[in-house]
C-alpha cells in the first residue's frame, strides 16, 4: 500500500494511513461475509424419507440437482436411504457429524391422531425427543432444521390462522406437534417450522394418507358409504410441500432469514365428503352410495376448521397451489379399478 505525503506532517500521513488500512479490511471483510453464502455448501438431510411427505422431499432435492442429499429411514429404509433411528441420540449425532448437513427437513413424525391417543410415549419419543436429537445435532456442525408440523396444533374456531396466531390443540396430536415446534425453535435461532394441513400425493398404499384411505370405499359402488361433511379440510399435495420446503432451503443458503414459524396449505375448502364426490367423478363412478354426515367425527376430537393463512411464505416469493381435482385422479390411478 502506498502512502501520501502531507505537508502537515508523520502525525496526519500516519492517521491517513490508518483510516485508509481500516478501510481495506472492512471492506475485504464484507466481501467475504456477502461471498459466505453463495458459497455456502448445499447439504440437505432429510428424515421420515421413506413416508409419503419425505419421498417427495426427497424427489424434489434430487431433481433440483444443486443439492447433496441424504434422507434416513428406518422400518422402511433401502435402496438409498439410511438406516437410522433418530430416537437414538448417539445414532443421530453420528449421521450428523459425517453429513454435516446445512439444511435438515425434519418430516419424521407419528401423524395419525387415533394412533397417537393410544401409544402416547412412543410419539413422545417420535415426536418431541427426537427432535431434541436432530436439532442438536444439526446445531453442532452448523446446520438449520425445519421442523414439519400441523394445522392441528390449532384449535379450530377462528380461521384462518395466522403464523403469529396463539396455538390451542384439541388432541394429543397436535400437543405432541406443537411440542415439537418449541424445541425445534428453542434449540437453534435459525431453525424454522412449517405447519401444513391434511396431505396426499403419490401413495405406496392408499392407507398412507387420510384422504386417499377413502378410495376403497368410494369404489365400492355396491355398498353405501358413509363420509364425514362436518370438518372442514385443506387437501394439500405433497409435492406443493416439498417445492416450498426446497424454496425456503434455497432462501436460507442465499441468506434470507428464514427463522420462526411458515404456513402452507392448499386454498380449496374441502371435507371428507367433498373429496370422497371429487375422487369418483374424477372416475366416473356414480355417487349416489356415497352419504354426507353432518354430524362432528367420532373418536379423537379433531379441529372443525383449522385453515392455514400461508402470507408469511408468500411474502418471500413461494407458492405452489395444486388443484384437487387435477391431482387426485393421477395419484389414485394405480389403484383403479
Amino acid at each position: 500500500m502506498v502512502c501520501f505525503r502531507f505537508k502537515e506532517g508523520r502525525q496526519l500521513q500516519r492517521s491517513f494511513c490508518q483510516l485508509l488500512l481500516r478501510s481495506l479490511v472492512t471492506s475485504t471483510t464484507t466481501f467475504e461475509c456477502k461471498n459466505s453464502f453463495s458459497a455456502m455448501a448445499k447439504r440437505v438431510l432429510i428424515t421420515g424419507a421413506s413416508g409419503l411427505l419425505g419421498r417427495a422431499v426427497l424427489k424434489e432435492f434430487e431433481r433440483d440437482g444443486s443439492w447433496s442429499v441424504l434422507g434416513l429411514a428406518f422400518s422402511r429404509a433401502g435402496d438409498k436411504l439410511r438406516k437410522v433411528d433418530i430416537t437414538d441420540k448417539q445414532a443421530v449425532n453420528n449421521v450428523m457429524q459425517e453429513f454435516k448437513p446445512t439444511v435438515v427437513i425434519h418430516s419424521a413424525a407419528e401423524r395419525r391422531p387415533d394412533v397417537v391417543e393410544k401409544q402416547v410415549e412412543a410419539t413422545q419419543a417420535l415426536n418431541v425427543s427426537a427432535t431434541h436429537f436432530v436439532c442438536q445435532g444439526a446445531a453442532q456442525v452448523g446446520g438449520s432444521v425445519i421442523y414439519i408440523s400441523t394445522d392441528y396444533v390449532f384449535d379450530g374456531k377462528n380461521p384462518p390462522y395466522k403464523e403469529t396466531d396463539i396455538p390451542n390443540p384439541l388432541n394429543t396430536y397436535g400437543k405432541s406437534k406443537l411440542e415439537g415446534e418449541k424445541v425445534a425453535l428453542a434449540e437453534g435461532k435459525d431453525n424454522a417450522v412449517l405447519r401444513v394441513p391434511i396431505l396426499y400425493g403419490h401413495v405406496e398404499k392408499l392407507d398412507e394418507s387420510a384422504v386417499t384411505v377413502l378410495f376403497p370405499k368410494v369404489k365400492n359402488t355396491s355398498e353405501t358409504c358413509v363420509m364425514s361433511d362436518y370438518e372442514r379440510r385443506y387437501p394439500t399435495h405433497c409435492d406443493d410441500v416439498a417445492s416450498v420446503l426446497r424454496q425456503l432451503a434455497e432462501k436460507k443458503v442465499e441468506g434470507t432469514d428464514i427463522s420462526g414459524v411458515f404456513h402452507w396449505s392448499g386454498d380449496e375448502n374441502m371435507t371428507k365428503y367433498d373429496m370422497a364426490i371429487a375422487m369418483a367423478e374424477a372416475f366416473n363412478l356414480p355417487t349416489s352410495h356415497i352419504q354426507a354426515d353432518k354430524n362432528p367425527s367420532t373418536g379423537t376430537t379433531r379441529p372443525y376448521d383449522a385453515h392455514l393463512a400461508t402470507s408469511r411464505a408468500e411474502g418471500l416469493g413461494i407458492c405452489k397451489q395444486s388443484k384437487f381435482r387435477e391431482q387426485i385422479k393421477p395419484a389414485l390411478e394405480k389403484f383403479f379399478p
